[in-house]
């Protein structure tokens, strides 16, 4: 099942830089061993927003769910998650 996933990032402002450098630290190792497996096949940046699209390819809502409540950023996150289908008119 492929997912089209805006994840935007809502850090406290207040929070300590070394704490946030931790989180980001990892959030990217954990992001890319999740590339590595197939599961999450495309990240995009949002140019000039603490934001991304992502395409996940994962066997249920459930394991999407998984996927992205064990992201280390996951507390500081507003998630919007989109179902996608192929569509008819795609040649590929």
């Amino acid at each position: 099942m492929l997912f089209l996933v805006r994840m935007d990032v809502l850090l406290p402002p207040d929070m300590p830089s070394a704490i946030a450098e931790d989180i980001k630290a990892r959030e990217k190792a954990y992001a890319q061993d999740l590339q590595r497996s197939g599961k999450w096949v495309h990240l995009y940046r949002v140019v000039g927003e603490y934001a991304n699209y992502s395409i996940f390819d994962v066997e249920s809502n459930d394991e999407l769910h998984g996927l992205l409540s064990s992201l280390p950023l996951f507390p500081y996150m507003k998630i919007k998650v989109t179902p996608l289908a192929k569509h008819p008119s795609s040649i590929v």
